[in-house]
């Protein structure tokens, strides 16, 4: 397990991430996962041992039980808490009322508070906005995050689904006002799903942001189970068919992995999440699981090393169609 800087801090997290929204299953969260207690301390159990030092949460997982069990997995393996890094999010609808959904100072330090309660702990490490909120102004959004760092109950902050230019915005607004900045984003990218490349990973580049990967495999579309001549009956995307995804196009850079992955003797889903992690932008993937075979899958995919030329196979199989301006750009650059 490599362990990579996150963002321009001094902070290292591991190069793979637990994911937990398999933890517990309450409302819509039950086509994710429905894991006990028990089942959670050993997936958690197993992700420590493989040198994970990094599990992110959200409120909103199983309204507020996937939090409630992380921590109660943390205090019943014994692990020592500042060993860890633990991420959560908050923005999601969290009660009946007006002001218990968006990204207002009320919601905000309302919601950091119950955070820490249900994980039962003194700080966050990394605590995100989950997405934007537009009725919201970004300035009250920043000031109530960076009242939150100042008061330590949170260390660094990040944000999730942004447009580019929300992200720069954002930057932009923290610089000025000398706020603590979003440090990471966490964002849908996939060898299936490259769109994050036309705008946003030149601006993580530039601006040292971090990148945490959230559905590596497109839903488990990625994991191999899934072909163009067998109707698959089992996997998430039986039940909850997301994120979107070019299924047609998926299906092409599929037929390249599994070559590959046959050549190598690992899985499908080992090939795709390597390739995220030979993504320079990339500081760390998050996986998760039902099942401790899926997530032992996962975890192997770190020693799956893909050469130059099997790079350029799988570069270019899944490579994004030009659009405009960025074909312009990649013309005006020549030279330059």
């Amino acid at each position: 397990m490599k362990y990579n800087l996150l963002g321009n801090t001094g902070l290292f997290v591991s190069e793979l991430c637990l994911g937990t929204m398999t933890f517990g299953g309450r409302g819509m969260w039950t086509a994710i996962g429905t894991l006990p207690q028990d089942q959670v301390n050993s997936l958690v159990r197993q992700s420590i041992d493989a040198g994970i030092n990094f599990i992110d949460t959200a409120n909103i997982y199983s309204e507020g039980l996937s939090e409630q069990m992380t921590g109660q997995a943390i205090r019943d393996l014994g692990l020592k808490r500042d060993d860890l890094v633990i991420a959560t999010k908050v923005r999601g609808q969290m009660g009946k009322g007006p002001n218990e959904v968006g990204l207002s100072k009320k919601h905000i330090l309302q919601q950091a508070d119950e955070s820490l309660t249900r994980l039962k702990m003194d700080y966050i490490d990394l605590y995100q906005i989950h997405g934007f909120d537009r009725l919201t102004p970004l300035e009250e959004t920043l000031e109530a995050l960076d009242l939150l760092v100042k008061n330590g109950k949170v260390r660094y902050i990040g944000c999730s689904n942004l447009a580019a230019w929300q992200l720069m915005k954002a930057l932009g607004i923290s610089a000025q006002r000398h706020l603590s900045k979003f440090v990471s984003l966490q964002a849908y990218y996939t060898i299936a799903s490259r769109d994050l490349e036309r705008e946003m990973i030149p601006l993580l580049l530039d601006q040292k942001v971090g990148l945490m990967v959230w559905s590596p495999l497109a839903g488990g579309f990625l994991s191999g189970k899934y072909s163009r001549d067998a109707e698959t009956k089992e996997g998430r995307r039986v039940n909850f068919d997301f994120p979107p995804v070019n299924k047609e196009k998926a299906f092409g850079i599929v037929d390249v992995m599994k070559l590959i992955a046959e050549k190598k003797g690992v899985s499908v889903a080992q090939v795709a999440l390597a390739w995220l992690l030979h993504q320079p932008v990339v500081t760390s993937v998050i996986i998760g699981a039902n099942k401790q075979e899926q997530l032992t899958d996962n975890l192997n995919s770190v020693n799956v090393k893909l050469d130059d030329h099997e790079m350029m196979e799988l570069n270019e199989v899944s490579k994004l169609e030009p659009e405009y301006p960025g074909w312009m750009l990649e013309r005006q650059g020549v030279g330059r």
